[in-house]
C-alpha cells in the first residue's frame, strides 16, 4: 500500500502538472470506487467543468482541490497509484470506451511499458488533452468529492491523527498517543494515532529507534519513546528523496518506480546482515495479519 512517503511523492509529482488545468470528462469500469455521490452519472456532472486549484495529501489521502468548494480525495488504497499522462484504446481511439476495453500509454516510457501501470480503471480527462488515471490492480481505491469548506467533517480526514511534519506533532503529544497495552508497530500503523505510517516504515522507523516491534506501549521507556519520536521524520524525508519505496506495484505519478525498495534497513530484508553492523541478522515475525522485520541485537524485547 501507498504510505506517506509515496502519496507525498504522487502529490508532490501532481502538482507540478495539474493546477490550472479542467476536468472535461471522466470515464470507470469500476463504478463502486465512487463513494460519494454514490452515483457516478451525478459524479460525473459534478466535477466535469471544474478547475483544478491545488493538490494536498492529508495521511494516504490525495486531496485535489476544485473550483467551486469542491475537493475530490483519492485514497490509493492497497494496490491503487495515480498517473498522469496521455493514453488511448489499444484499437487506437481516444474516447471514452465500454466496459473491458483497455487502455494504453500513447507515449513512450514506463506509462507504456512497465506492466504495473497497465491496470488502468478510472480516467479524468483534462483540457490539456492529458489524463489523470487510476492504476490498480486489486480494484480497493476509493475516490469522492466532498465540499472543500466542510472537509473536516469527513470521516477520512477528521478521524486522522496528527501528520508526522504537521506543527502539532510535538514529542509531548506523541508521548500523550502512545496510551493502553498495544505493540507499538501496530500503533504506529493506527492512522488514528498518527497518519500515514504503515506496514514498510513501521519497520524502517523502529529499526533506526532501536525498539523491537512487540514491545507494548506501556512498557516504553522515556528514552524508548523519544527515539521513536525522533526516528520518524528522518526515515519519511530519506524515502521522499528517494520517491517511495516500489518494493511489488508502487509508481509515481508519471510511472516510474521509486528507489527506496534499495535502501531498507529492515522491512523485507530476512535473513540479511544488519545494517548496523552490530552482527543481527533481520528477522521476521507476526504481529496479527501483518509481519514485522528486526534486528534481534539492537532491538531486544
Amino acid at each position: 500500500m501507498p504510505e506517506l512517503p509515496e502519496v507525498e511523492t504522487i502529490v508532490n509529482d501532481l502538482k507540478k502538472v495539474l493546477p490550472g488545468l479542467k476536468i472535461r470528462d471522466v470515464w470507470t469500469d469500476f463504478k463502486k470506487y465512487i463513494k460519494y455521490p454514490k452515483n457516478f452519472n451525478k459524479f460525473k456532472k459534478e466535477i466535469i467543468g471544474k478547475k483544478i486549484l491545488n493538490i494536498e495529501r492529508k495521511g494516504k489521502n490525495i486531496l485535489v482541490h476544485l473550483s467551486g468548494n469542491a475537493t475530490l480525495l483519492v485514497h490509493q488504497k492497497m494496490t491503487g497509484h495515480l498517473l498522469y499522462g496521455k493514453w488511448q484504446l489499444e484499437n487506437g481511439g481516444a474516447s471514452a470506451p465500454p466496459s473491458g476495453v483497455r487502455w494504453k500509454s500513447a507515449v513512450p516510457g514506463p506509462l507504456r511499458d512497465d506492466p504495473e501501470n497497465r491496470f488502468i480503471h478510472l480516467i479524468f480527462f483534462l483540457s490539456n488533452n492529458r489524463q489523470m488515471a487510476l492504476c490498480d490492480m486489486r480494484k480497493f481505491a476509493k475516490a469522492l468529492l466532498w465540499p472543500t469548506d466542510k472537509l473536516a467533517e469527513l470521516k477520512d480526514i477528521k478521524e486522522l491523527g496528527p501528520d508526522p511534519f504537521g506543527k502539532n506533532f510535538t514529542f509531548k503529544k506523541f508521548a500523550e498517543r502512545l496510551h493502553g497495552s498495544r505493540a507499538i508497530k501496530q500503533v504506529l500503523m493506527d492512522p488514528k494515532i498518527i497518519a500515514g505510517i504503515g506496514n514498510i516504515y513501521a519497520d524502517e522507523i523502529l529499526w533506526l529507534a532501536g525498539v523491537h516491534p512487540l514491545k507494548q506501549t506501556n512498557k516504553l521507556s522515556k528514552n524508548e519513546i523519544r527515539k521513536i519520536y525522533q526516528s520518524i521524520r528522518p526515515i519519511l524525508k530519506r524515502a521522499i528523496s528517494a520517491r517511495g519505496s516500489s518494493y511489488i506495484d508502487y509508481r509515481d505519478a508519471f510511472g516510474a518506480m521509486g528507489r527506496y525498495q534499495k535502501m531498507h534497513y529492515a522491512y523485507q530484508m530476512t535473513g540479511t546482515k544488519c545494517r548496523k553492523k552490530d552482527g543481527g541478522v533481520i528477522k521476521k515475525i507476526k504481529i496479527g495479519s501483518r509481519s514485522a522485520h528486526f534486528c534481534p541485537v539492537h532491538q531486544k524485547l
